[in-house]
């Protein structure tokens, strides 16, 4: 019994060092899991927009209303890698002039998602068409000062409202891109369109 004695003692006396050795790793696994709920769910990285193509071929003014032919490709994406986000209200995109609206477009509907490190491209290219705009008199010398020079300045609004995973908090989405467009009629040459990133409005205090 001597040997098997002296063994035993020896396994407890490892089995003690052992489980300082396993506490210290638990320890350790579940400070690494903490950090990595915490990179994951703790901060929201907010969406990123642009306009990456765009072509206008038609803008004219009537006494109420404007004619356009305007398409464009949006796209956003979701730069957090864990966190994807649900539409709590329709996204929406505008056309505006002179900061007034001419048109407006429905990206994405209520309840959509939109995933973790995804993004998403939406091309708006409606008929060409005419729509009401009240411009007021100052609108009106506004375009025909842009007119003059076949350049116009069009802004694209997107406004939504979406809720990120893990999250109990309803976060608006409001950006704004602003465009410069050479005006190219049909059998035109195409004018080329350099990216435009569009600006984000500062979140609220919990987004």
């Amino acid at each position: 019994m001597g040997k098997l004695g002296d063994w035993w003692d020896d396994m407890c006396y490892k089995w003690d060092e052992y489980k300082h050795c396993l506490a210290c790793l638990g320890i350790v696994a579940v400070v690494l899991l903490l950090v990595a709920l915490l990179a994951a769910f703790g901060f929201v990285r907010h969406l990123s927009i642009s306009v990456t193509s765009a072509s206008l071929t038609r803008f004219d003014l009537n006494t109420t209303s404007l004619s356009y032919n305007l398409t464009l490709t949006l796209v956003i994406h979701n730069p957090n890698w864990a966190m994807s986000l649900k539409n709590t209200k329709p996204l929406e995109a505008s056309y505006k002039f002179d900061d007034q609206v001419f048109d407006r477009f429905e990206l994405a509907g209520k309840g959509d998602k939109h995933p973790a490190g995804k993004t998403r491209v939406y091309h708006i290219d409606p008929p060409g068409t005419a729509r009401f705009v009240a411009l007021g008199n100052a609108g009106e010398v506004e375009f025909r000062k842009e007119n003059a020079t076949g350049v116009f300045e069009v802004e694209v609004a997107v406004v939504g409202e979406v809720r990120y995973t893990a999250r109990y908090t309803k976060c608006k989405v409001e950006a704004s891109c602003p465009l410069k467009l050479q005006l190219a009629p049909p059998g035109t040459a195409a004018v080329v369109f350099q990216r435009v990133k569009c600006k984000l409005e500062k979140p609220e205090k919990n987004c």
